[in-house]
C-alpha cells in the first residue's frame, strides 16, 4: 500500500509541527542547493521559524545582499537614496546624543566629588572648632577651680586668725567661727571677755514714765 496523502494545512499539534518543520526545512535546503549547482542558478533562501529563528541559503558564487539588490532592481522596489540619508542622519544624531550623555554624566560625577570634598573640609573645620572650644572650657574650669581654692584658703586663714584672738583654756577649742557663734559658752570666762548685761538709762526711763517713782 502506498502512503496516504497528507492534507496541506496547519498542523495543530505543536510537537508534530516542529518535527515536520525540521524535516521539510532540511529537504528544502537540500533541493535548493541541488538546483543552484545543477542549473547554475543564483538562489537566496530566507526562512523564519515560528519562534523567530533565521535559516538561510545563498548560492556560493554570490551573496545575499547582491541577490536582494538584484531582486529590488527587477521588481522596482529599490530603496531610494532619500531614505538612506535620513538613516545616516539618525545614526549621527544617536552618536551625538550618546556623547552628550557621557559628558553630562562626567560633569555630574565631577560635581559630586567637589561636594564630597567640601563636606570633608567642613567636617574638619567643625572638628577643629570643637577641639578649641573644649580646650577653652577646660582652661576656664581650671582657672575657676584655682580661684575657688585660693578663696577657700583665704577663708580658712581668716578663721584661724579670728580664733587666735580668743585664748581658750580648759575647754574644747571651737573648730570654726560658726561654731564659736552658735556656742557662746566657748568664750573664755576672763573679765576682759565677759559679756556684761546692758544697764537701762534711768533718766530716759523717767522722762518717758514720769509717774514711776524711783526708790
Amino acid at each position: 500500500m502506498g502512503r496516504g496523502k497528507i492534507a496541506i494545512k496547519r498542523i495543530e499539534n505543536r510537537t508534530n509541527r516542529q518535527v515536520t518543520f525540521s524535516k521539510r526545512r532540511a529537504g528544502l535546503l537540500k533541493k535548493t542547493h541541488e538546483l543552484s549547482v545543477l542549473c547554475d542558478a543564483h538562489i537566496g533562501l530566507i526562512i523564519f521559524s515560528t519562534t523567530g529563528k533565521l535559516y538561510q541559503y545563498c548560492t556560493e558564487t554570490t551573496s545575499m545582499e547582491e541577490i536582494i539588490r538584484r531582486y529590488q532592481i527587477a521588481t522596482g522596489m529599490r530603496i531610494s537614496e532619500n531614505n538612506v540619508d535620513p538613516y545616516d542622519q539618525l545614526l549621527q544624531l544617536e552618536h551625538q546624543l550618546e556623547n552628550s550623555v557621557n559628558k553630562v554624566r562626567a560633569r555630574k560625577f565631577e560635581l559630586l566629588e567637589q561636594q564630597i570634598d567640601n563636606l570633608r573640609r567642613k567636617e574638619r573645620m567643625l572638628e577643629e572648632e570643637n577641639e578649641q572650644m573644649f580646650r577653652m572650657i577646660k582652661v576656664d574650669d581650671d582657672e575657676q577651680g584655682a580661684a575657688w581654692k585660693v578663696e577657700e584658703d583665704s577663708d580658712q586663714r581668716h578663721h584661724v586668725q579670728v580664733l587666735d584672738q580668743f585664748p581658750f583654756s580648759g575647754e574644747a577649742q571651737p573648730s570654726s567661727v560658726l561654731e564659736l557663734a552658735i556656742n557662746p559658752h566657748h568664750f573664755p570666762q576672763s573679765s576682759s571677755f565677759r559679756l556684761q548685761p546692758a544697764q537701762p538709762n534711768l533718766q530716759d526711763f523717767t522722762l518717758h514714765c514720769p509717774n514711776y517713782a524711783i526708790n
